[in-house]
């Protein structure tokens, strides 16, 4: 069991705690496999909550520490963990093809974005500003400091196994705070050699983890510690429900990004080839798995046919195979019942009156391929609108008014990415302000980057990640009133 990496310290199977790897308490291990192809990749330790004791001891006694650096001190270890991650970027792509499937281009791609937040965030440790406020009493002097927040977890997902990290973990400790990192039972092996890499630049021991294993297990003993300050949690709305409510005992921090239902606006004055160029980049990356993808396009009544037809046409020859194939596009899905959901949504679509207009089954590449579908004629009366498909799958609906699309589009309990396509300036302007969205895509499908915040609204969660404001998640601010009078005048 091994991977084919040019530094073989990347490949790491055991707990990274306190600055040192070691496997759990309690000796248990879990297979790691690689979705393409189904083989074990790893055994790779599989933490209990006694291990969670041992790392939030070490946090504790690190977060002292490093909270006393200055800002200009966490930013050369930051720019260093950043580095160290762009000279090993082909290693890291490997790992994440390996265990969790996406094409090597897209993998690649991934880590230069989990490797844009460390150096966004290096130089945001020099900005934690505060500040003074103009007093009503001529005696006081009244100012505000930030302060970090303590010691931090977060829990992140398989879809994007490095990015879910650093995009959590470069503000928390350009903040002052430590971070103890739960990845992915799914995708562990591409957390620990970003472990690896952040000891490698110097991180001090204790002020990042890594504890792989089961996430009910451990993310119920995180939650428990009063210890811990804040979680961010990248994940399904159920899910992210059950850690606010296991948190509410301690009055964590916390910064939850969870599910979308991310309509797809074309209006009838869109530039058509920009809006199918877009709408494969926002749909098919990831092969469908990402929480910002398209998942229902509602299309103009008077360009609803002409779309379809060169939609499909372009979905259609994009390539579906394993990740290492020189020109994959489409990967596999991450498990049996991630492809089953799909199938059963396709399947219900098509039951309720949905035309197929390609794909529409799985592909001969392997038993977790799906092949890029497109769907026409898709209604409410579908599962498909309703649900988030996670997976390459195209749902086409019609509206006739720009008030009609505004209210579908709007009409679900997510809040997280919308896109529409209009090159009318005013109506521009109208419907980014109407849609119910976190974040507002406006003749792009391509919205995520270091620089703007990130996260959404209503059953997609709380807090924002990347951007100037991600620093304020990981930061308390204190008020200062001094008295300046002069006690023996």
């Amino acid at each position: 069991m091994t991977v084919p990496l040019a530094n073989t310290s990347l490949f790491r199977k055991d707990a990274f705690i306190h600055g040192e790897w070691t496997p759990a308490l309690n000796g248990a291990r879990r297979a790691v496999h690689n979705p393409a192809t189904g083989a074990e990749v790893a055994e790779v330790a599989e933490c209990g909550a006694d291990d969670v004791a041992r790392a939030i001891e070490a946090a504790v006694a690190a977060q002292a520490q490093w909270r006393n650096r200055t800002g200009a001190q966490r930013q050369v270890i930051l720019a260093r963990w950043h580095d160290l991650v762009m000279d090993n970027l082909d290693d890291l792509a490997t790992l994440i093809v390996t265990e969790q499937g996406k094409p090597r281009a897209e993998a690649a791609g991934e880590i230069r974005y989990a490797a844009s937040f460390l150096l966004w965030f290096a130089a945001e440790a020099m900005r934690g500003y505060g500040d003074v406020i103009p007093p009503t009493n001529p005696a006081t002097r009244l100012s505000v400091i930030r302060q970090p927040v303590g010691v931090c977890a977060a829990i992140t997902p398989w879809n994007f196994p490095a990015a879910m990290i650093t995009r959590k973990a470069a503000p928390a400790l350009a903040a002052g705070c430590a971070m103890i990192i739960k990845p992915s039972e799914l995708t562990p092996l591409t957390a620990l050699a970003l472990a690896e890499l952040a000891h490698q630049a110097g991180v001090p021991a204790g002020l990042v983890q890594v504890l792989p294993g089961d996430g009910v297990r451990l993310g119920k003993a995180l939650c428990a510690s009063p210890a811990i300050r804040k979680l961010s949690f990248t994940g399904s709305t159920q899910v992210g429900r059950i850690l606010m409510a296991q948190s509410a005992p301690t009055l964590k921090r916390l910064s939850l990004e969870l599910g979308g239902n991310a309509p797809f606006i074309v209006f009838e004055d869109a530039h058509i080839e920009q809006a199918i160029k877009s709408a494969v980049a926002a749909k098919f990356r990831n092969a469908g798995q990402t929480c910002v993808c398209a998942n229902r396009f509602l299309v103009h009544d008077s360009i609803y046919d002409d779309f379809a037809t060169r939609f499909a046409r372009v979905v259609d020859r994009l390539h579906v195979g394993p990740g290492n194939a020189p020109n994959s596009v489409i990967g596999p899905l991450i498990s049996a019942g991630a492809r089953d959901k799909v199938e059963t949504l396709v399947r219900d679509a098509v039951t309720k009156g949905a035309g197929v207009l390609c794909g529409g089954t799985r592909d001969r590449a392997g038993a977790l391929f799906y092949r890029p579908t497109v769907l026409r004629e898709v209604t409410p009366a579908m599962r498909i609108a309703h649900e988030e498909i996670f997976g390459p799958v195209a749902p086409l609906m019609r509206f006739g008014t720009e008030a009609e699309a505004i209210a579908m589009a709007n009409d679900t309990e997510y809040g997280l990415a919308a896109y529409f396509f209009t090159r009318d300036h005013a109506r521009a302007c109208r419907v980014a302000e109407e849609l119910e969205y976190g974040m507002v895509g406006h003749n792009t499908g391509l919205i995520s980057n270091e620089v703007a915040p990130f996260g959404g609204i209503k059953q997609s969660g709380m807090g924002r990640e990347g951007s100037r404001y991600g620093m304020d998640e990981y930061q308390e601010m204190k008020y200062v009133c001094t008295d300046i009078t002069d006690p023996g005048a």
